[in-house]
């Protein structure tokens, strides 16, 4: 696998409780939208049991300029490194990897079914398609509690100007705790808000990425609507 070493240049909160971190693109570094990459601090200034190590899918686009992943923060040492170094920290980055890259049959809509930090594989993978313009019909279903914890959300409702064939679909399922307007779905997503966006609920190929127990339920949920499981492609996001 290739391991790239390279420096953190920029941070930023992109939501409640969750940050994006730009790493310096080395030249010769390329991925497909969707992939993912093992990020190793260097020489950190402190660590802790969970070690030195992440996995993260690469939330930018091929395209764009920076290595970006975003993540939820959580008190490790591995994310206090990230929030709080001077700019400039060394990491080695191992990778691109996975396989959750978008289909060739533009026959088949892509849909991606999200929740929370699980759509940073699909920011990457919505961008490129704009970019490229590619023929797919790409819907996006992505779950939050609220606006505030949604990362990338106005970013991801604008894409459809970009791109007639992407949808979006956001959906809030705890808008009484919200101090920001909604006018989009809510509660979690359901077979009956699949149907309501997509014709045929057999034909699409599913993309599914967020917390374990979301992913299982959409996997469940899916196969009872019909679904091939040949057809439903998975990326767990623990909490890392």
């Amino acid at each position: 696998m290739p391991k790239y070493q390279t420096k953190l240049i920029a941070r930023e909160e992109i939501a409640t409780g969750t940050m994006a971190f730009h790493f310096a693109k080395p030249k010769d570094y390329s991925f497909v939208a969707g992939q993912n990459n093992d990020i190793t601090l260097i020489n950190p200034p402190e660590t802790d049991a969970e070690g030195n190590t992440r996995a993260f899918s690469v939330a930018s686009a091929p395209h764009e300029d920076t290595i970006m992943i975003a993540t939820r923060m959580r008190d490790t040492a591995f994310k206090r490194v990230l929030k709080n170094a001077p700019l400039g920290i060394e990491v080695t980055i191992d990778g691109p990897m996975g396989s959750l890259t978008l289909h060739k049959n533009i026959s088949k809509p892509a849909v991606f079914l999200s929740g929370g930090i699980g759509v940073t594989p699909f920011r990457s993978i919505a961008l490129d398609a704009a970019h490229n313009k590619l023929p797919h019909k790409i819907f996006l279903f992505y779950s939050n509690r609220r606006p505030e914890d949604a990362a990338f959300l106005n970013e991801l409702q604008e894409l459809t100007r970009d791109n007639p064939n992407y949808t979006f679909i956001g959906t809030m399922t705890d808008m009484d705790h919200s101090q920001q307007p909604w006018n989009g779905e809510t509660g979690y997503i359901t077979k009956e808000m699949l149907s309501k966006y997509l014709p045929d609920l057999a034909l699409p190929i599913y993309y599914l990425a967020g917390p374990p127990t979301m992913v299982a339920a959409m996997k469940e949920m899916l196969s009872k609507a019909g679904a091939d499981e040949d057809n439903i492609r998975i990326e767990e996001f623990s909490g890392y």
